[in-house]
């Protein structure tokens, strides 16, 4: 393997040119709708995530209310300027813009060459090409690696069969468990396929699936990406954390607020481009994920995650009241207390809180006094030493059965 491009370079090279990159990144969005609060940062002064904690997260509802005001995009940029090549909707309804006559715009092209994808390959992108962008970032991504695709979308399967068998597919990209679906069709059908490489994403790999392709010969890899920020992190082998892509900073919160979590603990990842077409600072995925140690095994030398470890929305309905990460983060800051931990159980039929402290001291009726007036219900309350707390990133917990 030839080790050259971004992914393998120092971490003091990284960390020069993201000092560069950054502060300008900053600057673009200075003023624009949905950034109103980076209105008195002092740009010049953003040279690494240290100086990014510093800043406000931008969340999903916050850039949805900017779109409303101001179609299409909210403002972060125009349309006519821009040069985009596609828009897409997503859930919410959020709209994100493309560039598929780009190199590689949105990152794919390392995990895809990790996997070893390039030249000579026909991959079958079974990502949906309608409205959401899942099936162009992957299809822009094969193109900048040198591959051929075949634009397959989703579902008709016997149709996907017999397209990879006579165009002669060497790999795969889709969900994690739509290509046993082919597999097994094609089975069915008595025909045999070429497919060796599956680049899986949008949802769970779970070990006995990655184990079930790799004994019909077929390496599959995972990487983290989301419609609004494309490729985020990916593996290069199996169960090896996930690597950062290049393009990108990463940082992993408490859930609710934007204050990095030690280095190891689970929190929400939020996520800075430094794309110029597109400026997001400190997005807030939602998604819960914690920091690998070192570098990882094959060379490539960013940060390492661990992968999606769940959703940090944890907003709990309690006693007909709604609890939410932000109120549990006014509560710890009111109180002064290292962490807090809301559990929600349920008893005769009632909902039943309680509140555990991480302090150093404290008093039990003055903390059941903040409760009472942050999150509005009265609960039991107890005090712990300093890291005893589950290090998992939940600060509510629902313990409650919904079957």
């Amino acid at each position: 393997m030839v080790k050259s491009g971004p992914e393998w370079r120092s971490a003091e090279a990284r960390a020069a040119d993201m000092a560069t990159t950054l502060p300008k990144q900053v600057a673009r969005a200075q003023g624009l709708p949905g950034y109103g609060a980076l209105a008195g940062v002092d740009a010049g002064s953003v040279t690494g995530a240290e100086a990014l904690a510093a800043l406000p997260v931008l969340r999903k509802g916050a850039l949805m209310q900017a779109q409303a005001a101001r179609r299409p995009l909210g403002g972060l940029t125009t349309v006519e300027a821009s040069g985009f090549t596609h828009l897409f909707q997503s859930p919410g309804p959020i709209y994100e813009p493309g560039m598929a006559d780009a190199e590689d715009w949105w990152r794919f092209g390392p995990f895809l060459r990790a996997l070893g994808i390039g030249a000579g390959d026909v991959v079958q992108n079974c990502f949906a090409y309608h409205l959401t962008p899942a099936g162009m970032m992957f299809d822009n991504g094969a193109r900048a690696v040198g591959a051929a695709v075949i634009p397959a979308g989703t579902g008709q399967t016997e149709l996907q069969v017999r397209a990879a068998a006579d165009l002669g597919a060497t790999a795969y990209a889709g969900t994690p468990d739509y290509l046993k679906v082919i597999l097994e069709k094609a089975d069915e059908m008595g025909v045999s396929l070429g497919i060796t490489r599956a680049a899986v994403s949008g949802g769970a790999l779970f070990p006995s699936l990655r184990e079930w392709y790799a004994e019909r010969g077929i390496t599959c890899l995972q990487c983290y990406a989301t419609a609004d920020l494309g490729n985020i992190a990916y593996e290069s082998s199996p169960e090896s954390g996930l690597i950062v892509a290049e393009g990108v900073v990463v940082e992993i919160v408490t859930p609710g607020t934007g204050d990095p979590v030690p280095g190891g603990e689970v929190g929400e990842v939020v996520v800075t481009t430094l794309n110029p077409d597109y400026p997001l600072i400190r997005f807030a995925t939602g998604d819960l994920s914690a920091v690998l140690p070192g570098e990882s095994d094959c060379g490539r030398s960013n940060g390492r995650i661990k992968g999606w470890m769940g959703r940090a929305d944890q907003t709990a309905k309690i006693k007909g009241m709604f609890v939410r990460p932000e109120q549990v983060a006014e509560l710890v800051s009111r109180v002064g207390a290292a962490r807090a931990r809301v559990t929600v159980t349920r008893e005769d039929e009632r909902d039943v809180m309680a509140v555990a402290f991480e302090s150093e001291g404290g008093n039990e009726d003055t903390l059941a006094s903040a409760v009472r007036e942050i999150l509005k219900l009265s609960g039991e309350v107890s005090i712990h030493p300093l890291g005893s707390l589950p290090k998992d990133g939940k600060v509510i917990d629902d313990q409650r059965s919904y079957d």
